[in-house]
């Protein structure tokens, strides 16, 4: 049920997101990021202005300062100083009690953008000539392990395989990558049609790394492919794209750049938007 729900979100977010996503890919990628780093961050701003208690906020900020203050002042007396942290560590609870409405507002959406994002960034598409592991996860039905077979293309050939693995239930092929651009590959069962994207080409394009399974955490983490049902014959498809190599947009850079960015924006931001965090 919540993957289902989560495959309808990523359509939602595919077809809006997504191509805004579009309009930014002809820019260079730490720019991209950048820019869409600083602009989710000030709409986080604001989605936590209007479903948060701004005044409650404001009169506890005021309520830590004010105690923190007399801290300074009363140093040397010990039973006013125990009883000003109890109130900072009181405020505190109650600083954070009041965030949880705008984080429960911004998780879903914000899963969804990182999603999106790591279409982008977390791999990059193979260029022509290299090539790239090809994996199919069966059901368990043994004949899907046997008579899947992966139809010819004129965006790549199949260099290896396939390698038949029926005790895990998989199937592997090495592909080359011949053509660049936005590609199916297509799997045959019996009459059954089964359809995985690939990306060739040396720009920023969306890479989808897996077809997942119909599971929650995998349907969230692989948002451009609808997955697949309980009863198909193939589970997952994966395909071993090389990591994005860069400091500021690379694989394992370009979530703590976007995550700075956009904290940076935000607090730039909060001034101009009179936000009390």
């Amino acid at each position: 049920m919540l993957a289902n729900v989560i495959s309808w979100l990523n359509s939602l977010a595919n077809a809006t997101l997504g191509l805004l996503l579009e309009l930014v890919a002809w820019i260079p990628a730490w720019l991209s990021i950048t820019i869409i780093g600083a602009v989710t961050g000030v709409l986080m701003l604001m989605v936590f202005k209007y479903t948060s208690h701004q005044s409650a906020i404001r009169h506890t900020r005021n309520q830590i300062k004010a105690n923190l203050l007399g801290l300074s002042m009363f140093k040397d007396d010990l039973r006013v100083g125990l009883g000003m942290q109890g109130n900072l560590l009181k405020f505190a609870g109650r600083l954070l009690a009041l965030s949880v409405v705008p984080m429960l507002v911004m998780i879903v959406p914000t899963c969804l953008v990182l999603s999106q994002l790591a279409l982008w960034y977390q791999a990059r598409p193979l260029v022509e000539g290299e090539k790239a592991i090809v994996t199919v996860q069966t059901s368990a039905d043994p004949e899907a392990v046997q008579q899947i077979a992966l139809a010819e293309s004129p965006a790549y050939r199949v260099a290896k395989g396939p390698v038949r693995v029926p005790g895990k239930q998989m199937i592997c092929w090495e592909i080359e990558a011949l053509q660049p651009g936005r590609h199916q590959m297509q799997f045959t069962f019996g009459n059954d049609h089964i359809d995985k994207q690939l990306a060739i080409g040396s720009g920023l394009m969306p890479v989808s790394l897996v077809r997942p399974s119909l599971d929650w955490t995998d349907t969230l983490l692989h948002p451009s492919e609808s997955p697949f049902g309980d009863t198909s014959p193939v589970q997952s498809i994966a395909i071993e794209y090389p990591e994005r190599a860069s400091w500021i947009y690379g694989s394992h850079t370009w979530l703590i750049t976007w995550f700075l960015v956009s904290m940076v924006a935000a607090f730039a931001a909060k001034p101009l938007l009179n936000v009390n965090l």
